[in-house]
């Protein structure tokens, strides 16, 4: 496509063709038998993609935010001690989100582009009786991964439920929800899941409901209780009609056409692409000389990148020259930095030639900058781990 700017920003990504088709689609009623049809799917198909065969799959209208309140609002009870892991802006936002519903929030927060060591985790576990452990895959707005399975571990070992913000990660980074003992694991519809902004999507496992139907106050959010909505989503997996709140029609429909094509590539066999495109962009920014906001490579998001500006290149100067070269990209988002550095998304639908292009954009701006390196350096880089 002529004059065609690739979109490579952490959410919303680009969205292929047929994801698109369904969301322009003539809207039908959410109990016609067709969108039943593709409702019940998706759901079923959330199961295989979150890797949780046992799990209750809520979609529901909203952002990933509305995920993390679907979690916190129908696990937490006034007093219940939460334990929120924070290596970023969006751990900050869970500490806020549980604090809201009378969670006394106990925060351990890493230090910038850092993670917390595991075993200062299972230290405040063994200290205290939590009911929840709150924990962001990977941080938008530090490009932070965690290792969930470990945690996982953890949350059966010491009998706390594990949440696992999954905006950034469902669906591109390895998650295998049902077998690491993950207990929600939630995210939103524009980023790997690979449809535009609008849905909330959540997977809550045998513990979590066992939780949500023990309580002893009721949820003390109207629009996000799993009172609601369960029902609903059992209706329509059952392919049957029911209602609470208008769907998102178009949204589902787009949602089932993506999930399918997620598992026509396969899990495993997308894990592996986000892996290996994660790591060329890095040794592209490597290569160029630029530093990136996590501190270490060993946890590094395959999902983003998250450089720092060279020494007297600023954001207004270079992400323009970048998006005349042919690619948008994101700038900070982390409020003590968020002017130092800038936020490479390849999540999704991203294809080795996209990122690849995407680092030749990169390039060209910096030397329309003034930022001195061997031109092709990055892409050289990039392309020898797609290549290894």
């Amino acid at each position: 496509m002529k004059d065609r700017t690739l979109l490579m920003i952490p959410g919303p990504i680009e969205f292929e063709p047929a994801v698109l088709g369904a969301l322009g689609a003539p809207t039908t009623s959410h109990v016609a038998p067709e969108f039943i049809e593709a409702f019940g799917q998706a759901l079923e198909r959330m199961r295989k993609v979150w890797l949780c065969p046992s799990g209750q799959p809520f979609v529901i209208a909203g952002s990933g935010t509305l995920a993390m309140d679907l979690a916190g609002a129908n696990l937490i009870e006034p007093g219940d001690k939460a334990l929120v892991l924070s290596t970023g802006v969006f751990g900050d936002r869970f500490e806020d989100l549980l604090t809201r519903y009378g969670a006394q929030v106990t925060v351990l927060r890493a230090p910038l582009g850092g993670t917390i060591p595991l075993e200062e985790v299972e230290t405040t576990l063994k200290d205290g009786t939590y009911k929840l452990m709150a924990f962001t895959h990977v941080d938008t707005s530090t490009g932070v991964r965690v290792d969930p399975q470990p945690l996982g571990a953890l949350g059966r070992k010491y009998d706390v439920l594990t949440v696992l913000d999954g905006v950034c990660s469902v669906a591109g980074e390895e998650l295998r929800q049902e077998e690491w003992g993950i207990d929600v694991a939630l995210t939103a519809s524009q980023k790997a899941i690979g449809v535009p902004p609008g849905l909330a999507l959540l997977v809550a496992g045998p513990r979590a409901m066992a939780a949500w139907r023990s309580r002893k106050t009721p949820v003390g959010n109207y629009y996000v209780d799993w009172s609601k909505w369960l029902p609903i989503m059992e209706a329509y997996e059952a392919r049957k009609p029911s209602y609470f709140g208008t769907p998102a029609v178009n949204l589902v429909c787009a949602l089932n056409v993506s999930l399918g094509q997620i598992l026509n590539e396969g899990m495993e066999a997308r894990f592996v692409r986000h892996r290996k495109l994660g790591q060329a962009c890095q040794a592209a920014i490597g290569a160029l000389g630029l530093s990136q906001v996590p501190t270490s490579h060993e946890y590094a998001a395959f999902t983003l990148t998250a450089p720092y500006y060279p020494e007297n290149v600023t954001g207004q100067d270079l992400l323009p020259k970048v998006k005349v070269a042919g690619a948008i990209l994101a700038g900070g988002l982390h409020p003590q930095i968020k002017a130092r550095y800038f936020r490479i998304g390849h999540m999704g639908t991203t294809k080795p030639g996209d990122l690849l292009a995407t680092i030749g954009a990169l390039e060209a701006g910096l030397l329309g900058c003034g930022f001195k390196f061997e031109p092709g350096v990055g892409v050289a880089a990039a392309q020898r781990v797609l290549l290894g």
